[in-house]
Order: C-alpha cells, then sequence, then structure tokens
C-alpha cells in the first residue's frame, strides 16, 4: 500500500496517461491534506518511490503538498519542453539545487542569469566535439587502468565497484580537464557524499536548521568543505606555478586558465574572487565525476543480471578492439556498448529529477503554476512512462537501437536534461561510459553478491545506496 494512495496502473495506459491535459487554469490533483506526514517520510526516506506513487496514482500532473511546501510535479514530454526549454526563462534551479548552493556557491549547477552564461561561455569550449576527440586516449588509459586494478582482485574478495567507478571517473576528469591527478586527493569522493548528504537535509528541513550547529552532520559537512577547498586552492596554485615557470599551465587552454583569464568571477574583490573559484572548482569537480560513476555502477549491475547483455558486449568488444585500446573512431562501432548505455541511463537516469522554481505564474499542460511554485520535472518517472515505453521497467537496450524508428517524443528520453542548461559534458561522458563497458566486458565478469538487491539513493545524483560490492572473475 502506497502512503499516498493505492498504487494502480490504468488498463490503457497509452490512451488516458499520455494525453489526459487539465482545464486551462486547473489545480493539479495531489493526495489529501491527511496524507502530508507521509509525503514528508517519503521525501526524506524514498524521494524515487514518492514520485512513482504519485504519477501512477493521480497521472501525468500532480500537486504534493509537504507542510508549507507544494511541489508540481509534471510527466509528460510535452511538460518538460515546455519548462525545460520552451518557457525555460521563467524558471530557476529548484529544490535540491538551490539549497545545494548553500554548500556549493554559485557554481555552474546552481547559478543563474548572466553569471551563468558567463560561466557556460567559459567552459563549453572544453567540451567541444574537436577537443573531445582528442581526449579519448587518456580515458582509454583509465580504463585500462581500472581493468587492471579490478584484475587484482579476480578470485578474491568483493570489490565496491561504485567506490571504483568513483576513483575511474575522478581520475578522467582530472586527466581531461584539469592536468592534475586527483588521485592524489582520495578523501574526494567520500567529502562530495557528505555535500550531497548536506544538501538533501538542507532541502527537506526547509533550510532551517543553522549550519553552526554541532550536529554530526553539519560537522562532517563542513570537514569535506574543508577539504574539497584544499583540494581546488592545490589546484589553483598549481596551475599559478606552472604558468610562471613556462610550463604547460599557462597555454590558456586548460579549465583552470580559462576560469582565471576569464573575467568570471570578476577580479574587484581579491578574497570574493578566490572564494568563486573555488566554488566553481568544486562543482565542476561534482558535476564531472558524480553522474558517469552512478552510470556506470548501474550498468555493471545490470549487466551481471542479465547475463545474456554481457556475452553481447564481449563479443562486440572483441570483434571492435581486439585486444588494444579504443579509439574515438570506434564509438560508432561499439554500437550495442552505446544502447546498454542509454538504456542504462533511461532507468537509471543519474540527473534523476530536474527542479526549478517558477518566477512568474505559468500554465503547463493546461495547469496553473503560480509564481514561486516548486516545480519537479523526474526523469526517472518519465522514462518509465508507460505511453512511450512498452514493459517499461524492462532492460532492453535493443530499444536504442539505431535502425529500430523510435515512435516516442523527444523529451520522452532526456537523460542529459534538456533546454539551455542541457549537460555540456555529455559527450565526454558516453565515450566514458563506453570505452569502460567495452573494456571491462572483454576481460572480466563482474557479479553481485546473492541475495543483496541494489536500491537507488536519490541525492543530487542517483546512487546505489550503500556501494555496489560486486567479485571479480577474469572471462
Amino acid at each position: 500500500m502506497s502512503l499516498i494512495g493505492e498504487r494502480t496502473r490504468p488498463a490503457a495506459p497509452a490512451a488516458r496517461r499520455g494525453t489526459r491535459p487539465g482545464g486551462t487554469g486547473a489545480v493539479p490533483p495531489g493526495p489529501p491534506f491527511s496524507a502530508t506526514p507521509g509525503l514528508f517520510a517519503k521525501l526524506v526516506t524514498d524521494r524515487i518511490g514518492l514520485f512513482a506513487d504519485a504519477t501512477a496514482r493521480y497521472g501525468d500532473a500532480v500537486r504534493l503538498s509537504i507542510g508549507p511546501k507544494s511541489i508540481y510535479l509534471f510527466n509528460h514530454p510535452d511538460h518538460a519542453k515546455h519548462v525545460l526549454a520552451d518557457n525555460s526563462g521563467n524558471y530557476h534551479k529548484g529544490i535540491g539545487l538551490s539549497e545545494a548552493r548553500r554548500v556549493i556557491g554559485d557554481g555552474l549547477l546552481t547559478s543563474e542569469g548572466e553569471l551563468w552564461r558567463a560561466q557556460r561561455r567559459t567552459i563549453q569550449p572544453m567540451f567541444q566535439n574537436k577537443r573531445i576527440t582528442h581526449q579519448d586516449e587518456a580515458v582509454a588509459q583509465e580504463a585500462a587502468g581500472l581493468v587492471a586494478r579490478l584484475r587484482a582482485h579476480a578470485g578474491g574478495p568483493p570489490v565496491d565497484i561504485a567506490e571504483e567507478m568513483t576513483g575511474l571517473t575522478l581520475g578522467v576528469l582530472g586527466r581531461t580537464l584539469l592536468d592534475a591527478d586527483l588521485g592524489a586527493f582520495g578523501s574526494i569522493g567520500h567529502s562530495f557524499e557528505a555535500v550531497q548528504d548536506q544538501a538533501m537535509f538542507e532541502m527537506v528541513s526547509l533550510s532551517m536548521v543553522p549550519l553552526w550547529l554541532p550536529l554530526p552532520g553539519h560537522l562532517r559537512f563542513r570537514r569535506a568543505r574543508r577539504e574539497l577547498y584544499r583540494v581546488a586552492d592545490h589546484l589553483l596554485a598549481s596551475h599559478l606555478r606552472s604558468a610562471g615557470n613556462g610550463g604547460g599551465g599557462g597555454d590558456g587552454d586548460g579549465l583552470v586558465a580559462r576560469l582565471l583569464g576569464s573575467g568570471v568571477p570578476p577580479s574587484g574583490d581579491p578574497r570574493a574572487a578566490h572564494q568563486r573559484l573555488r566554488e566553481e572548482l568544486v562543482t565542476l569537480l561534482l558535476a564531472g565525476h558524480e553522474t558517469t560513476a552512478s552510470t556506470l555502477s548501474w550498468a555493471f549491475h545490470l549487466i551481471d543480471r542479465h547475463p545474456e547483455v554481457g556475452e553481447r558486449l564481449r563479443e562486440e568488444a572483441v570483434a571492435v578492439l581486439g585486444d588494444r585500446l579504443p579509439r574515438y573512431e570506434d564509438l560508432h562501432r561499439l554500437r550495442y556498448t552505446a544502447m546498454v548505455v542509454e538504456e542504462v541511463m533511461r532507468l537509471y537516469p543519474p540527473v534523476w529529477a530536474l527542479t526549478r522554481k517558477a518566477l512568474a505564474a505559468d500554465e503547463v499542460g493546461g495547469y496553473h503554476v503560480p509564481a514561486g511554485a516548486d516545480v519537479v520535472v523526474s526523469t526517472y518517472t518519465l522514462h518509465r512512462h508507460p505511453a512511450f515505453w512498452d514493459d517499461p521497467d524492462r532492460f532492453d537496450p535493443e530499444r536504442f537501437d539505431p535502425e529500430r524508428p523510435a515512435a516516442r517524443p523527444r523529451y520522452a528520453y532526456i537523460p542529459f536534461g534538456a533546454g539551455p542548461r542541457f549537460c555540456v559534458g555529455n559527450h565526454l561522458g558516453m565515450m566514458e561510459a563506453t570505452f569502460v563497458i567495452a573494456m571491462v566486458a572483454r576481460e572480466l565478469r563482474l557479479a553481485g553478491l546473492p541475495g543483496r538487491e541494489a536500491f537507488p539513493e536519490a541525492m543530487l545524483s542517483l546512487r546505489v545506496r550503500g556501494g555496489l560490492p560486486m567479485t571479480v572473475r577474469a572471462v
């Protein structure tokens, strides 16, 4: 039994749930006031379940009243298109990320307006295709290092694959964007866990608990923030030393050089400028590794549950790569591997909810959205919408066969977001995930522990709760 009513699916979802609009100015349906305690409990403990139950019970537009806050949840491709693209200027970042601003400041993830546009102009060239094509060797070498580390555990005790994926993606980020060895900072992954925990706490507590209180979570967060600032300071100092010595750090092509030379942040107050640079680097460290690590963790979990997929991946990797490292031009030949990545991101989108706040009153799908309302487009529920996906909970990479025409709307699948705030690192992330899955599948078999389930934990990204211990066997 659901906390917000019986969880049922309509008998003919494609005919009804996919096309049911509201009347002009209508208020979306939702749970009664008496459900508030249960809704709040779900917001704290099971955000995925909260949104899945809501859309299953009430349809594509739901109003969730939780204490003083009302969340407008929209779950139709047309709704996503309107909020994220067509009328994106009316929507700023919302719950979760707005609370994260107190944690990570005004980096690219949380900034708005002209500051965000200036940051985007500065950072976007780092992710252009012509630059990404030259990063293939670094990505492949990091993936080879991962395979070697995992091979060393073959036949031994389980390895936490989620932790290994975090280490891998940080390594790729350091080599491709920062010209730095982030492996020297072994605490980064744990520090970001504390940052995400704090952001979620801020969200459910409505930012009403002072950060100066010596609560265990607050203390953990403050330690983590100091550590992340230490890493950012090290990166900045290393770049300045390299530039001063005539090294590669002064060529203006790296991410730190671009940030320093961009005028973002403005240089009026040196201390304020340094703090903004710190926040920008911490934000990019978080966004640059967390989502790909999440996708890879879920990928190896699903591949383990579907051995036939693992075997087909291995066959493709052997046929395309032989025993060499992958190159950028192999991406179009690793077609099935890319299909697997896309299906993983459908079932477990790393950014599981796109949250916004309405600046002015709006109408979405015939429903009134008041000014100041918290609006959510959940990619997790949208990607499992029964009107647009057959047997939506089933893992089936064939859905993304490029030779199979897709009848679904464009905005039924948005793993990298949509509109002006479309993920800037999507091409690098796809290359990284494709290379890693192909190289691991070619040489190793990762198996989950008997009786242990993998549950999603909806933080800023969709993590595997409690890690992902798996045993390693050489193929």
